[in-house]
């Protein structure tokens, strides 16, 4: 099996929180990773400065595309983004945990 790490960003913990406990629920992902960052980014014509929550998600390929769907579905940014990186290579034991976590 191979393995990815999808990411997006939230506007709140509050909704990093909800978007995670969604996830996990539905098994889309073993484990999920939320990190504080600063983004700058254009939007709408000009540039935006704005403190963001990261969200990585540790998944399998086979699941990203329910998973991408879902993270839209529920996001409140009407563009919202999502970004998958394939894992080439790790612990083994640990892609046995996700793949039992995400059954």
């Amino acid at each position: 099996m191979q393995y990815c790490i999808v990411t997006t960003t939230t506007y709140s913990k509050e909704e990093a929180i909800k978007i995670t406990k969604e996830v996990l629920n539905k098994k889309l992902a073993a484990c999920v990773q939320c990190s504080e960052i600063e983004s700058s980014y254009f939007w709408e014509g000009k540039i935006e400065h704005n403190l963001e929550y990261k969200l990585d998600f540790k998944t399998s390929k086979e699941k990203a595309k329910e998973l991408i769907d879902f993270i839209k579905s529920i996001h409140s940014y009407k563009v919202p983004e999502i970004i998958v990186t394939p894992i080439i290579d790790g612990n083994i034991e640990y892609f046995k945990w996700i793949d039992e976590s995400i059954k």
